[in-house]
């Protein structure tokens, strides 16, 4: 083989080793799940009807969203979740709005049993999204609500 077919050759090896690892790369970029427009809310129990903890947000991700789940915790007892353990949690209802992004909302009904074992005060809510490819979004403090009773 003479010299000038051998270094165009070699010359279109790396050339198209180099375009198939940058396509790779690309195509391997994953991102994230985003958590937006997080809220929260508590309504005390009353004579009539149950109470509830309620939060809701818009969640995204290019594959889609899995599932997300949501744990309320008073902000004085400093529990600070992990999101380890936020995978054994109560899950969040998603209902898509579009291919990537799902409208998240948690329900937690409330007794008046249950109110009166409330610490009131400052509360926070934490939130693990996982996304359809396995990509997930951990938020330590994604909401706040006051217990008041």
């Amino acid at each position: 083989m003479s010299k000038r077919v051998l270094v165009p050759s070699v010359i279109g090896v790396v050339a198209l080793g180099a375009l198939a690892a940058g396509g790779y790369a690309m195509a391997s970029t994953a991102t994230e799940p985003t958590v937006k427009n997080g809220t929260a809310s508590y309504t005390a129990p009353s004579q009539k009807s149950e109470g509830k903890l309620t939060y809701t947000a818009d969640v995204s991700d290019d594959s889609g969203v899995r599932e997300v789940r949501v744990i309320a915790w008073p902000a004085s007892s400093e529990l600070d979740p992990t999101k380890a353990e936020l995978r054994h949690v109560d899950k969040a209802e998603c209902r898509s709005t579009s291919d990537e992004t799902s409208r998240c909302t948690y329900t937690l009904k409330v007794t008046r049993q249950d109110a009166a074992d409330l610490e009131e005060g400052t509360w926070h809510v934490s939130v693990l999204a996982t996304a359809k490819d396995g990509d997930t979004k951990f938020v330590p403090r994604a909401a706040t609500f006051d217990v008041t009773r």
